[in-house]
Order: structure tokens, then sequence, then C-alpha cells
């Protein structure tokens, strides 16, 4: 089967669009023939994470598609059924936490962009029925993920204000249209002009600009949840901005791993910090339910044909985007 594979070099330049020889199905293990797939910001750190002396790895975390074979002791899914991803793997109950065990598909194991993966039927889920297969395929991760920040662990409820900095990623613009579904007040944050009107066009109550002074842009807001995905450099700005006794969840850290905290101030403030990551299988099921129940659908920036992967990971890896960005593998 053809797929895009990593090996050797880190990142972009040691990625090729190859031939690689199909896993073998084990007795609980399904085969999907892969009609879509989704790009993650992941991904573009799994071409720096993965070893450069192991073997070839398909890159890819989201995707949907048809199974087409079966393991004999396979009982979740039948040939023919249309299915999406978990890339969640080995998480199946709500928790505080993962299981020791957990990881993400996509590294150390083989990821989904390619024409077929193997995989065990505990990480198949039925496809939304309203969904395209592009929607389809973009799904899982980022909507999983976004899911658990805003409900599980932020606890948003229905009249509440959240801030959501860096709209325009795929986490992000599924937080807007999850967090108006659920009957909250949603700001979001952007440097682009264009991303800020796209996050209004998408529901966003209001949208203020990334460079400007959010203290002051938001001194009249009262935030009760905010949703930090960016990192060190907006870490402290977003604190900064949230009700004392509000609530911020993170995840994500693009702009930087380390940040420094007054403790004095947070503690004074009765700040709650949670962070949060992914989910399980229980709330994918959650969210599943939720989108078909809100007909909601992720938003689609651009799709490219496998053989282009390279010009989507750019999009990405530039961010230019807003929404997601996905893999079209087979007809």
């Amino acid at each position: 089967m053809f797929a895009f594979i990593h090996e050797g070099t880190k990142g972009l330049e040691g990625t090729r669009v190859d031939e690689i020889e199909t896993e073998q199905l084990n007795s609980r293990d399904v085969q999907v023939k892969i009609k879509t797939a989704g790009l993650n910001h992941r991904d573009l750190f799994v071409l720096q994470l993965h070893d450069s002396h192991a073997g070839p790895l398909i890159v890819g975390s989201d995707a949907a598609g048809i199974v087409g074979d079966t393991g004999d002791d396979v009982s979740r899914v039948k040939i023919g059924d249309e299915v999406v991803i978990n890339p969640s793997m080995r998480w199946f109950e709500k928790s505080d936490a993962p299981p020791d065990d957990f990881r993400v598909l996509g590294l150390p194991d083989h990821g989904t962009f390619a024409e077929t993966i193997t995989i065990s039927e505990d990480q198949l889920e039925p496809k939304p029925a309203h969904l395209t297969w592009e929607e389809a395929g973009v799904l899982s991760l980022a909507a999983l993920t976004a899911f658990r920040a805003l409900f599980t662990r932020s606890n948003l409820q229905a009249g509440e204000t959240v801030f959501l900095p860096g709209v325009g990623s795929g986490a992000v613009t599924f937080m807007v249209q999850f967090a108006k579904a659920a009957g909250a007040r949603v700001i979001a944050s952007s440097r682009s002009a264009e991303k800020r009107e796209e996050a209004l066009k998408l529901g966003a109550d209001r949208v203020i600009d990334s460079n400007s002074d959010w203290s002051d842009s938001l001194k009249d807001e009262t935030i009760d949840v905010a949703v930090e995905t960016v990192g060190a450099a907006t870490f402290n700005k977003t604190l900064a901005v949230l009700r004392k006794g509000g609530t911020m969840t993170t995840f994500g850290a693009s702009a930087g791993d380390k940040v420094e905290l007054d403790i004095r101030a947070f503690f004074y403030g009765q700040y709650n910090l949670l962070g949060t990551t992914m989910g399980s299988r229980d709330e994918l099921q959650e969210m599943l339910a939720f989108i078909e129940r809100h007909e909601i659908r992720p938003v689609m920036d651009t799709s490219f044909p496998l053989d282009e992967a390279h010009k989507a990971f750019k999009r990405l890896e530039e961010a230019k985007q807003f929404g997601k960005i996905g893999l079209n593998i087979s007809k």
C-alpha cells in the first residue's frame, strides 16, 4: 500500500510517499480502508520526535474509512461498516487522567496517512451520518481534545463566558462551536484579521486582536473559563483576564513549555488551573453524540491528495489554516 512516511532526517525533509507493507491482522484487529485523514499539530512534532535510526513510520492520527477485513474474534464492527479512528489508544473509561499505557496513534504505532490501517476494534467508532468523508476524517483528535477540555475538565456551563486564544486551529474552532452549542458566551483572539472575521462567522460573540493589550480589551468582560492552547507566550496574558475564582485549562505548548507564575497573585486570585490532553473512549462517544445532536460539522480549511501531503504540512507549519486540513486518500 502507499503511505506518507517519515524516516531518517528530522522534519519534513525526512518524509515521502512510498509503498510499505500492510500489517497483518491479529484476532481482534480490523483493517480499515482509509477514505480521508486529517492533520494535527502533533504530526509536525512527530517529524521531530521520531527516532532517526528507527525504520519508516506512517504519520497521522485522524482518519475515517470503511472496514475491509476483520480478525476472527472481532465483534464491535463488521466488514463494510463506516468508521472513524479513535487516536486515543488504550484509554477507554472517563477518568481524571489517562492510564499508564496510554499513547496517541501515530508514534510509536503506524498512523493513518495510508491506504489502509490495521488497528484494534476497540479504537473504532461509527462515522456520524451527517458528516461527509472529509469532515469525518479530520474529526477525532482535535474534537475529543476540545470536548474534554471544555466539559470534563473546565465544567463549562450555559451562561458562562469562555475565552479561547488562538482561534484558527482545529481544536479552538471546535471549542467555539461546542461552547456556543452548550449556551456559553465565546470570546476568541487571533493575530489575523481574516481569522477574527471567520471566528465571528463561526459564532464567536467577540474576537480581539492577539497583538492588543488583552487586559484593556477585556476589562469590561467577566471571563469564567479560559482554555489556553498556545503556551508560554500567552499563558500569563490569559490568566490575567480570568475572573477571580475562574478556571483556566491548558493543553498545547507550541509557543514554549516553561512559564513563570506569580504564585502569590495566583492563590489570592483563587484560580483553578487544570491540565488536559486528548480524552477517553467514553468522552469520544459523548462528543460524537453531541455533534450529531447539534449537527456540528468540522470547519474545513483545505484538502490535499495523499501525494501532496508535503504541501498540507507546509500550510499547517505556516499557520495559514482556519480549521482542519485534510488528506483525500481514496475515492
